[in-house]
């Protein structure tokens, strides 16, 4: 489409989501007539909805449902059975100052919102943010991620069947058209993907003072301590590394390991990765693909100045790249930019004080794992770190928690979402006090004296 027409097109669909936004009132039913809408969709659809991530990525039926569908239908639920109470204004205690008053906390929409999903997990990363700006009372943009395609065909076909035509509208395409998206006055952006392009959402959205949830990656970093149980941290790590062939933003970047655990390690990490997908993971039906030939050369660069120790496959024509675990240095030039691939590499560090600040010199990333059962470790490493979120003796299995923020801070992102952290982020929490007529402290009023001036002070005490 050329940007003419696009453009055109462009400026009908935000203009019936603005006038959209006035003729409804998005009150609590609406929110959950939309939410329930969305629930249906994904469930009536759930098989089209895989055969594209497979057709995209070659992601199993297990993971679609797991990290993708199951994971959005989980933060619906839960939406639907706390909406009411997360409406709710809520008291707070007022100042002496302001009696007779009361003080609440009334969280209202923001308005129009644009949510640019990524391309690794196209549902997840799209819908889960929209489940939270519909929770908050908005209308929204969706734009998914060209490179995902055939998962974008679909979600575009979809969403104007089941929700709010007047509100929610699906615009696809690639570089041209997300700038030309960003050029129009939005009321919250929520973005998921690199920092480059992060970088990029936030110029463009401070000509218009726009707010930004950025949600990006970073070298994730995992430590295991020589007291950690080896055989059960090899399959946990195996699995958050390798699932979706290590395109994930929370996934194990790279292990920073005990030199006296590193050969053990690496002998069950070996056994995990075939006994998960085989001699040959290129044949297991379980294991994914990488999603284009511009990321699997990338990868397969970032590999070559490493030892390999386990995997090392590479097949261009089937964007095939096996369980790999390689030896690397600080210096290695893949230590230098997050891998985002199924490459493991592994450093040697012996001393807490050498982990952390070598960990804190660089960016802050997006998660930092820690095996060990050892709390004095687990206390020193949470401490003196900084990072979007620490999980001890696992690894990305903390990112669903709906009790918990998720988001990155500095280089990893800007703000937050899941469960209520998602209504928080898509509404203003404007405070309201309301006073009575019937007591006016003249206190404040000119002319000011001393003991007007102790009285202000004792009120403000």
């Amino acid at each position: 489409m050329v940007a003419a027409e696009f453009s055109t097109r462009l400026d009908v669909t935000y203009k019936t989501l603005r006038e959209g936004l006035k003729s409804n009132p998005r009150d609590y039913d609406w929110r959950i007539s939309q939410l329930r809408a969305l629930k249906f969709m994904l469930e009536e659809n759930d098989e089209a909805l895989s055969q594209a991530m497979w057709k995209d990525l070659r992601k199993s039926k297990f993971e679609c449902s797991a990290t993708e569908q199951g994971a959005v239908l989980s933060e619906i639920a839960l939406t639907i059975q706390k909406l009411k109470s997360w409406m709710r204004p809520r008291r707070v205690s007022t100042p002496l100052y302001n009696f007779p008053g009361r003080s609440r906390i009334v969280n209202e929409p923001l308005g129009l919102t644009l949510i640019i999903g990524a391309w690794n997990y196209p549902i997840n990363l799209l819908l889960t943010p929209l489940i939270g700006a519909i929770a908050g009372g908005n209308a929204a943009i969706l734009k998914p991620s060209e490179i995902s395609a055939n998962t974008a065909d679909i979600i575009a076909e979809l969403i104007p069947k089941y929700l709010d035509p007047k509100l929610f509208a699906v615009i696809k395409g690639g570089v041209e058209e997300t700038g030309l998206l960003l050029d129009k006055p939005f009321d919250k952006i929520f973005f998921t993907g690199s920092g480059p392009v992060g970088k990029i959402i936030l110029a463009k959205a401070a000509v218009h003072l726009t707010p930004t949830t950025l949600e990006l990656g970073g070298k994730s970093p995992a430590i295991v301590w020589k007291d950690a149980d080896l055989t059960v941290t090899a399959r946990r790590i195996a699995w958050g590394k390798f699932m979706n062939a290590g395109q994930t933003c929370v996934a194990p970047d790279y292990l920073i390991v005990h030199p006296d655990v590193v050969s053990p390690l690496i002998t069950e990490l070996r056994k995990v990765i075939v006994g998960s997908f085989g001699v040959k993971a290129i044949e297991s039906p379980d294991y994914c693909r990488i999603v284009n030939t511009k990321n699997f050369d990338r990868l397969q660069a970032l590999a070559k100045d490493t030892v390999i120790v386990a995997g090392g496959a590479f097949d261009r024509d089937n964007l095939y790249i096996e369980p790999t675990i390689v030896r690397a240095t600080p210096d290695s030039k893949i230590m230098q930019e997050e891998i985002f691939g199924p490459i493991l590499p592994i450093l040697e560090m012996s001393v807490i004080a050498e982990i952390t600040e070598f960990i804190s010199n660089r960016d802050k990333p997006l998660a930092l794992y820690l095996f060990s059962n050892d709390d004095a470790i687990v206390d020193a490493v949470t401490r003196q770190t900084s990072s979007g979120a620490v999980c001890v003796n696992d690894n990305v299995i903390h990112m669903p928690e709906p009790s918990m923020p998720f988001g990155g801070v500095g280089a990893s992102g800007m703000g937050n979402y899941h469960g209520r952290f998602s209504f928080e982020t898509f509404t203003h929490a404007k405070g309201v006090l309301r006073k009575s007529f019937w007591f006016d402290v003249p206190v404040r009023y000119a002319p000011y004296t001393n003991a007007k001036a102790n009285l202000l002070r004792w009120l403000f005490n």
